[in-house]
């Protein structure tokens, strides 16, 4: 028994070691990836990083990994496309608010001169911390030289990735600092307020005077940073970001989205009214947008300048929505309420493909096939329902997509005249 044992163990620790072996190989960097990494740091060196910087960064590590998880983050799509009263739910929670309501009773306490100084409300500095890394707690333990490394290598967007790799050696060059500080999101972003590198060169901000910009561990630093950022991208302290409306039953939706701007005084003559249906309580010549972000069943926006200047921060509706809602929260007591809407249908990124697909194939709109519902897929959607006679609210519903699934390039989006059946008499 026990020489079965000794036998029996012998081979599967053999077996283990193989295995070990086999993987250790498979996990040796090819020649075209060292290649690629060698030219990288040479290309790295004619920008101006110091060869210490590459050393402290690289050593002898290539970063190889046979399948990069960043890699595959980068080209996950999403099952479904949250709707924006959906993300609004998740992102801007109950129990969210009443953290951002905690926090900002602290904050604007501590921070009032950075408010003065940027001109940027310490409740929307809340709610992008908030919603960016949940108060600091989520700031990223990706390994910037090793994630921005790998996305720089034959990735769809290598270019913007090996900037952005630039950017991070260039800030452990200035402030000397060690590569294990240097973690983040699987794209790069970092800090508290998840900052890309390119960002950080620009407006990071040395606060508390130590001679290091560190928006990852100095909070001080962290949030003079952002509201340097939002002075910077023309922040107004004293104007609303928007406000949730209700529009009239006869509403042009051509005139929603960006490109119309017009007086509050004049959406009023048109018959926008508040979310409770009272006449808007807002300045009168304040310039501002319509969006309908879930389409003419879901909750309509007025949008103004300060919105425009968050989503140059993110560029997602959703996102501007939800910094723009929750600073609504944080910055008074009204009670919380979760977003509704009457848009039962559950779009999917598949649906989206599909659209991309038929507008670059029909109307040549040169859209990238990629799933993901940005503002030129909207401004296709608007000119596929107004060819298919539909309201031009830009969003996908599910009349659209069948419209596009039963589309005949012969006749357009107008439905065939099916030939009469001949009747049994004629048939015999």
């Amino acid at each position: 028994m026990i020489h079965f044992f000794k036998k029996f163990f012998g081979v599967l620790f053999c077996a283990l070691f193989m295995a070990h072996l086999a993987f250790a190989q498979e996990a040796q960097p090819p020649r075209e990836w060292l290649e690629f990494v060698d030219g990288l740091k040479k290309e790295m060196i004619a920008k101006g990083i110091s060869k210490k910087t590459i050393k402290k960064a690289y050593g002898t590590n290539t970063y190889y990994h046979p399948k990069p998880e960043v890699v595959a983050k980068d080209e996950k799509q999403t099952e479904f496309v949250l709707t924006t009263k959906d993300y609004l739910n998740v992102i801007v929670s109950e129990k969210r608010v009443q953290k951002a309501r905690q926090h900002y009773q602290d904050l604007k306490k501590e921070y009032d001169e950075i408010e003065k100084k940027y001109g940027v409300p310490i409740n929307y500095l809340t709610a992008f911390w908030a919603v960016e890394t949940n108060f600091g707690q989520n700031k990223g333990k990706y390994h910037l030289i090793d994630a921005l490394t790998n996305l720089s290598y034959k990735n769809r967007r290598s270019a913007f990735f090996k900037n952005e790799l630039y950017n991070v050696l260039k800030i452990m060059d200035q402030f000397e600092l060690k590569h294990e500080k240097m973690l983040g999101s699987w794209a790069g972003a970092m800090g508290h307020f998840q900052f890309m590198p390119s960002t950080y060169s620009a407006y990071a901000v040395d606060y508390d005077g130590d001679g290091v910009a560190d928006i990852w561990d100095s909070f001080d630093d962290a949030i003079a940073s952002a509201a340097n950022y939002l002075h910077d991208l023309g922040f107004k302290k004293d104007e609303p970001w928007g406000t949730a409306v209700e529009l009239p039953w006869n509403f042009d939706y051509r005139l929603a989205g960006y490109k119309t701007r017009q007086s509050v005084s004049k959406w009023t003559s048109a018959g926008v009214r508040d979310k409770h249906g009272n006449k808007l309580k807002l300045n009168p010549d304040l310039n501002g947008s319509i969006i309908v972000t879930d389409g003419r069943k879901g909750q309509a926006y007025l949008v103004f300048s300060n919105f425009r200047r968050i989503m140059i921060w993110n560029r997602s509706e959703n996102y501007a929505l939800a910094i723009g809602v929750l600073a609504d929260y944080i910055g008074s007591d009204a009670p919380y309420k979760p977003a509704v809407s009457n848009n039962f249908y559950a779009l999917t990124s598949e649906d989206i493909l599909k659209i991309q697909k038929f507008a670059n194939k029909v109307y040549r709109s040169k859209l990238k096939e990629d799933g993901k519902f940005g503002s030129k897929t909207k401004e296709a959607v608007v000119k596929i329902q107004k060819a298919a006679k539909l309201p031009e609210d830009g969003y996908p519903s599910y009349q659209l997509l069948q419209k596009i699934e039963n589309y005949n390039p012969k006749v357009g989006f107008s439905v065939p005249v099916q030939p009469k059946k001949k009747s049994k008499m004629l048939q015999k």
